[in-house]
């Protein structure tokens, strides 16, 4: 046989053994998809349940009673997004490193310190003995039932098999444990404190002047004076009190910030939500809007489902492994969510006794420390045995940093730790309140994280809440900062009554808003609060005469404008045009001109948010040095800083430590400008003209698997280019730092419900409703959210059958 005939059938051999692997892989993977249309078993159903697949892939469940729907939810759920379920779980308990390997210890370590896994197993404990009950305890060991019997009855996920992730069931207190990490997931006290406690401690109450510290309820629209900076009053020099745990608290700030970064595990980041009475709308009846903002991964976060019996519907949305809606909607009611941003932790610097290391001084005696300890699993390691301490106050924050036992202990008070937070029972009545009185009372069962339910139903109410349990702390403690757990500073001698929280019901101007701004009230509720431009524009918006429907509403959650931009420009234009060369004061009238909104092919935002990158980093970083930088950059403190910065010439900030002479607010803002433009050049190339918002500022949803080449072109859904940007309306929210821009969070769904119709309700889901790849629901709707396109959520029994796409039958 000659050479070439050899290579020639070597090369049909070789393709066809590719064909044939193909094939075989092909095969492989289509057994993993769901099942959407025939007919399954599932134990324990008292009676058939039947599921409709529209063309999203949304199931649409009917089931004789809450036992049987619940446990087919369960199941449901699970064949869409087992492997998120199991990956939350694992972040949650402390157990990636099982997994993936020794570089998640650190995220391990952190989240068993928190003692998440400790309150989610008294949790567990205390809710077996009650689930003869009807309730939300019953429903949920249904739905666990339905979750367990999947994964033990159908194929693992292809993640599963890639990791070698080995199945066992999953458990009540694994439910609680995801609970507690998205209660996690909203304290920004984790990334600020620190922050905050190092720059009074090392530098003085003169560089605090730029952040609002004193949660004025209109937000921090210009410098204001402070009335007290440190725990107690004004300190009259740099407080060193604490600056032996600022090593420790620095490095506590970059483990917490790199555990928010896990791909697919998405953080609840903000939100914009608000319901217009009938008076105000096309139809004479009221208006809900909500758009819960979150970081974007694939699978998104939420996933749909419409629930129903003979005596409950419900249209919802949910979290993985719970079976209570945390967003949803019926004929009669609806809601959505924001976050409160309250803070609910605080770190207390304890006092140890020199003669014993384990005890720790409160009030007037010194009390022993608690300890316990737990085996971490390390993938191709051996386990490691960590020691948890707790004081008094809390968990001792010292124990997520390995070798730091820490001369002087931090501890945590965290209101999920401290209170009975029966927050799945809130939701399960939240799925039922369909009176002002019983969405009130469900609304109050909410402790922590701290949310704001914004609620409206057909015969007319509406209202807002703020849900949480707030603490009472001492007067005059600022809760900012690291407390001395040596005084009474850090003392809770109870909690307000849910009456005293922030709410309206009802009021007469028309509608309710939430944008995750300081709430009005008679006192100042201490928190993290973003930015009041995002709410002023839309509060501005919905003031104005027109007449509200979904359809104009859709403009308002689309909107990319607010006054921040130009706010924090004014100060400072002078400037900028006496630093920008003849051929460069055309970008400077383009910043000029500009009204703040994040369009898709404006240069203004280019030019602003790098001028501004780099005007934080000139300014600050001397100060504050690399670690300490980043991470007051993933705070929202700066947003607040920025225009009291500019608004401010005298500030210390402006002067360059490294340098020998002392520089002004004109040489850095010079400095800055021209760092801009060059990294602008060199990264967008010289042609400004082509500088468009829209080429730099991109949104792509990761797959925890996708951060890996060439796996991130199977698994990764994007990029797609996409207006707006952080803290306007269409909050598209893009990393700190240098262009291009990757958009780390933004609208998780929007909604649109117009109790005339509640049938025509519209939504969106970032990617799609499963996260199995490459189902066709995998990315289908990733297109709409970007290009703000929406879909119908359908209700009407007429609607349900009519986009049927598939039917499902489970029988006992």
């Amino acid at each position: 046989m000659s050479v070439g005939r050899w290579l020639k059938r070597g090369a049909i051999t070789l393709a066809a053994l590719v064909a044939i692997g193909a094939a075989g892989a092909a095969w492989h993977v289509h057994k993993k998809l769901p099942v959407r249309d025939g007919e399954l078993q599932l134990s324990g159903l008292s009676a058939p349940v039947t599921v409709r697949y529209d063309e999203w892939g949304v199931p649409h469940i009917d089931a004789r009673n809450e036992d049987d729907l619940y446990r087919a939810l369960g199941y449901l759920h699970a064949q869409d997004r087992l492997f998120q379920m199991e990956m939350l779980r694992r972040l949650s308990r402390g157990e990636l490193a099982e997994v993936l390997g020794p570089k998640l210890v650190e995220t391990d370590r952190l989240f068993r310190t928190l003692g998440i896994r400790q309150r989610a197993d008294e949790l567990a404990a205390a809710s077996s003995a009650i689930t003869a009950q009807p309730g939300a305890v019953r429903a949920l060991y249904a739905y666990l039932d339905g979750v367990n019997q999947y994964q033990a009855s159908r194929p693992a996920p292809l993640e599963f098999e890639v990791l070698g992730i080995p199945r066992r069931p999953f458990t009540a207190a694994d439910t609680y444990s995801i609970a507690g990490y998205l209660a996690y997931s909203f304290a920004a006290a984790f990334r600020t404190e620190p922050a905050l406690t190092a720059i009074r401690d090392q530098l003085g109450p003169d560089y605090l002047r730029i952040f609002d510290l004193q949660w004025h309820p209109t937000g921090a629209l210009e410098p204001q004076a402070l009335n007290g900076t440190g725990s107690r009053g004004a300190p009259t020099g740099a407080d060193r009190r604490f600056a032996d745990v600022a090593p420790m608290l620095t490095r506590l700030a970059e483990v917490s910030g790199r555990a928010a970064a896990l791909a697919g595990l998405p953080q609840f980041e903000g939100s914009n939500a608000w319901a217009v009475s009938g008076s105000r709308t096309a139809s004479g009846k009221p208006l809900l809007a909500g758009d819960p903002h979150i970081a974007y991964s694939a699978p998104a976060v939420w996933w749909e489902a419409h629930l129903r019996t003979p005596q409950f519907e419900l249209y919802g949305h949910h979290l993985a492994l719970n079976p209570m809606a945390l967003l949803g909607h019926n004929q009669r009611f609806g809601w959505s969510l924001t976050m409160f941003q309250n803070d609910d932790v605080d770190l207390i610097a304890e006092k140890v006794n020199p003669e014993n290391p384990n005890e720790v001084w409160i009030k007037d005696r010194w009390v022993p420390m608690t300890s316990r300890q737990e085996v971490l699993k390390v993938k191709g390691q051996p386990d490691q045995v960590l020691t948890l301490r707790r004081s008094p106050h809390g968990p001792i924050v010292n124990d997520a940093i390995p070798g730091d036992r820490g001369e002087r202990p931090v501890a945590m008070w965290w209101a999920f730790l401290e209170t009975d937070n029966p927050v799945m029972d809130g939701f399960y009545q939240l799925g039922r309140a369909d009176t002002l009185d019983r969405a009130r009372e469900a609304a109050s069962l909410i402790h922590a994280p701290g949310l704001n339910v914004v609620w409206a139903n057909a015969t007319g109410d509406i209202a807002w809440w703020a849900a949480a349990k707030l603490p009472i702390r001492p007067e005059g403690v600022n809760p900012t900062f690291v407390l001395d757990g040596a005084t009474d500073e850090a003392d809770k001698p109870g909690f307000l009554p849910f009456s005293a929280n922030p709410h309206e019901e009802n009021p007469a101007r028309g509608y309710v808003l939430s944008a995750n701004y300081q709430p009005p009230g008679d006192a100042p509720v201490p928190g993290y609060y973003n930015l009041a431009d995002r709410g002023q524009r839309l509060d501005a918006l919905l003031n104005q005469g027109k007449r509200w429907d979904i359809h104009n509403s859709q403009a308002l959650q689309l909107d990319v404008q607010t006054d921040y931009g130009p706010r924090v420009l004014r100060p400072i234009i002078p400037l900028l045009r006496g630093s920008a060369s003849t051929e460069e004061q055309s970008l400077v009238e383009a910043l000029v001109r500009w009204n703040g909104a994040y369009k898709a092919d404006a240069v203004a935002p280019v030019l602003f948010q790098q001028f501004t990158a780099e005007l934080l980093r000139a300014a600050m970083k001397d100060e504050l040095g690399d670690a300490q930088f980043e991470n007051l950059r993933r705070t929202r403190a700066l947003d607040q800083a920025l225009p009291r910065l500019t608004a401010d010439a005298d500030s210390p900030w402006w002067d360059d430590r490294s340098t020998p002479q002392r520089e002004t607010q004109t040489d850095i803002v010079r400095r800055a400008w021209k760092a801009a433009l060059a990294h602008l050049d060199m990264t967008l190339g010289p042609d400004r003209t082509a500088w468009r918002w829209d080429t730099v500022h991109t949104l792509t949803h990761e797959h925890p698997l996708g951060r890996q080449k060439p796996l991130d072109q199977l698994f990764n859904v994007g990029p797609f280019p996409v207006p707006g940007g952080h803290e306007v309306p269409n909050n598209f929210a893009q990393r700190n730092g240098s262009a291009p821009w990757g958009v780390v969070y933004g609208p998780s769904t929007r909604r649109l419900i117009d109790f005339a119709r509640p049938q025509e309700a519209l939504g969106v889901n970032p990617v799609g409703q499963s996260g199995v790849w490459p189902d066709r629901h995998y990315r289908d709707q990733a297109p709409l959210l970007a290009k703000g396109q929406y879909r119908s959520e359908w209700l009407d029994e007429a609607d349900v059958r009519s986009h049927a796409r598939g039917t499902l039958v489970l029988k006992p």
